[in-house]
């Protein structure tokens, strides 16, 4: 998943405020769409213990920095803010501060030790240990819980959805990663795969569409290998399509060696299921996916590419890709750089590789690329991505695309922004003053750069998907 960094805070619009509320929370969010949902399941934790929310760390009771550990540039970000927060406190000493999250799970009592303003740790397995550990933190003593759970899917727990508009929202629909690939933390820091209940997840679905969410995205680690008894990840997607007919269905992320045809045959047998798959790649290079222990080759994955695009033929495809892993050779590299081409990736995500302590590469492989190597290759990669994208957007210009519209566009205010049905990120252009968040347009695309598509409202859509 793509990594981001937001600020979580404020009231859905269907929770009423409670009559006295005698704390404020502000919960910071950096990292990947499953973190954003974790905040959404801590904010609903809070606000059953009478917690408000604010949009501004000085004024908080309470702060908490959900936390990303996949790169070290995510977690030196939290260093910084750290120092921030000091200062805080020094103003405000009853102020608790706390940091989850998965850097919470991975460097556990160092933040303790060497951030003394740190009062709680949590990782992703005790968020709902957090009112129990705020308790430990008022009557005197630091509280740190970061255990792993082979069971905790947060199932019976509802997400505060913080934003005041009901455009999209996010359902987790498994917890851990079972895939061992040698450059990711995230087996050490999320622990174990298991499923959610699939009831819950189709019950949470059908409340959302009917409360008027116009997209809906499941997640997991890695989504494919979703089973509860005898459902699958198929299985469930036909299930949400039917539960929540007037909401767009996505999901992230998938693994390309678990991504089965049956999900691909769903996909085309709905019409809310949106054709976006984001089919990490890594590299382009045998040699390395091997290190990495990926379990695929690249003649494989572009049979997998070939399958996509025969299933869904308007698809929108996008990767990952990491340069500089351990042992690459400028042959691995170009053969990265031929492959994205022969994918035709819509979109790629792209980052330089970042050694985790911990990790199976971390034990076997020295980290022997040369940072300015590494930044040379990324910056090829950038290239190719952006000649690729901008390929792939120019099809669509002349087209009608259904747009969800999601905020007003950040470089007009008189624009809003939105993504088509298939995924791809659009302009609207004079729409602010005619339309909404959560209005879906019929947009004819006028124009197109790698990055977005620019085009002028032509319809309305029905409320329908």
């Amino acid at each position: 998943m793509a990594l981001a960094h937001t600020r979580i805070f404020g009231q859905a619009a269907d929770i009423s405020p409670l009559p006295s509320l005698l704390y404020k929370a502000y919960i910071e969010t950096y990292g990947c769409q499953m973190n954003f949902s974790d905040s959404e399941l801590v904010a609903g934790i809070l606000h059953a213990e009478g917690y408000g929310f604010t949009p501004d760390a000085e004024e908080a009771d309470l702060i908490l920095i959900n936390t990303c550990a996949i790169r070290e540039h995510a977690e030196e970000k939290i260093w910084q803010r750290l120092k921030y927060f000091q200062s805080l406190k020094r103003k405000r000493p009853h102020l608790v501060i706390g940091v989850i999250g998965c850097m919470a799970e991975r460097l556990k009592k160092k933040l303790l030790e060497e951030a003394p303003v740190v009062d709680i740790v949590a990782g992703p397995d005790s968020y709902r240990h957090l009112p129990h550990l705020i308790r430990q933190v008022e009557s005197g003593a630091k509280a740190i819980h970061v255990l792993l759970s082979r069971e905790e899917t947060y199932a019976d727990i509802a997400p505060l959805r913080l934003s005041p508009h009901r455009v999209s929202a996010y359902i987790s629909i498994m917890r851990g990663c079972n895939n061992m690939c040698s450059f990711c933390i995230v087996p050490f820091t999320r622990g174990r795969e298991r499923s959610r209940p699939w009831e819950t997840i189709v019950e949470e679905a059908r409340t959302l569409s009917e409360q008027g969410y116009r997209e809906i995205t499941l997640l997991g680690q890695n989504v494919d290998s979703y089973q509860d008894k005898d459902v699958r990840f198929a299985d469930l997607l036909a299930r949400v399509a039917a539960a929540a007919p007037h909401s767009w269905i996505r999901f992230a992320t998938s693994h390309p060696k678990d991504m089965l045809d049956e999900v691909l045959e769903t996909i085309a047998s709905y019409p809310n299921l949106t054709p976006y798959i984001h089919l990490p790649i890594q590299s382009g290079s045998d040699a390395v996916l091997q290190r990495m222990n990926r379990g695929y080759t690249a003649d494989w994955y572009l049979h997998r590419i070939e399958t996509i695009r025969r299933y869904l033929p308007q698809a929108v495809v996008s990767t990952d890709i990491i340069v500089g892993f351990c042992g690459e050779t400028e042959a691995d590299f170009e053969a990265t750089l031929s492959l994205m081409r022969a994918a035709r990736f819509d979109a790629v995500y792209h980052f330089m590789y970042s050694e985790r302590p911990g990790t199976l590469a971390a034990r076997r492989y020295p980290d022997d690329i040369p940072p300015e190597v590494k930044q040379e290759r990324l910056e090829r990669v950038i290239a190719t991505a952006q000649e690729l994208s901008l390929q792939s957007n120019r099809t669509q210009i002349g087209t009608d695309q259904p747009v969800l519209l999601e905020k007003p566009a950040r470089r007009n205010p008189e624009d809003m922004a939105g993504r088509t049905f298939s995924g791809r990120s659009v302009v609207v252009r004079k729409a602010a003053s005619l339309y909404k968040p959560g209005d879906i347009l019929s947009v004819h695309i006028q124009e197109a750069s790698s990055a977005t598509l620019i085009g002028y409202a032509s319809d309305r859509f029905s409320s329908s998907a």
